[in-house]
């Protein structure tokens, strides 16, 4: 553990690529890899505090062109290392009524939720409390234009 901020300002590479991923899989064996997990609906952000599973406290402060990802290494040192690990990302899944397909989407637009589309359903990533999001759509649940899938 380290009781010094780690000032991050760029992502060094990807865990996967074969040259980093020998010297990080040594460090790991070691004990020496640390894991900073970050909501994936934080991905976006390029400044903010974050702390390892070792209790490392990392001040990130990335360049606007540079996107975080899972795997990311944010530190590579001989004694240790720094990664990126994403944290799981709920979503909430609709199913709209026949012939409300449509108006759903835009207001999930309107919204400006992310979301994905899967088998007739809408996925709604869950980036705030999901009551804020059952609120939105309160009436239409009611109506029985949209249906809460698994949940």
């Amino acid at each position: 553990m380290t009781s010094q901020l780690c000032h991050i300002e760029r992502i060094i590479g990807d865990r996967a690529e074969p040259g980093l991923a020998h010297r990080l899989h040594h460090l790991a064996h070691d004990g020496r890899l640390e894991t900073v997990t970050i909501p994936a609906a934080d991905l976006p952000r390029r400044r903010f505090r974050a702390v390892t599973d070792q209790g490392t406290e990392c001040a990130l402060a990335l360049p606007r062109d540079t996107a975080l990802f899972d795997g990311a290494v944010l530190l590579l040192e001989d004694d240790r290392a720094i990664v990126v690990k994403v944290g799981l990302q709920e979503w909430l899944k609709l199913r709209p009524a026949e012939g409300f397909a449509l108006e759903l989407g835009y207001l999930a637009g309107n919204l400006h939720w992310r979301v994905r589309f899967a088998d007739g359903h809408l996925l709604v990533a869950v980036d705030v409390p999901r009551e804020r999001y059952l609120a939105r759509i309160e009436e239409h649940l009611a109506a029985g234009r949209v249906t809460l899938v698994d949940g």
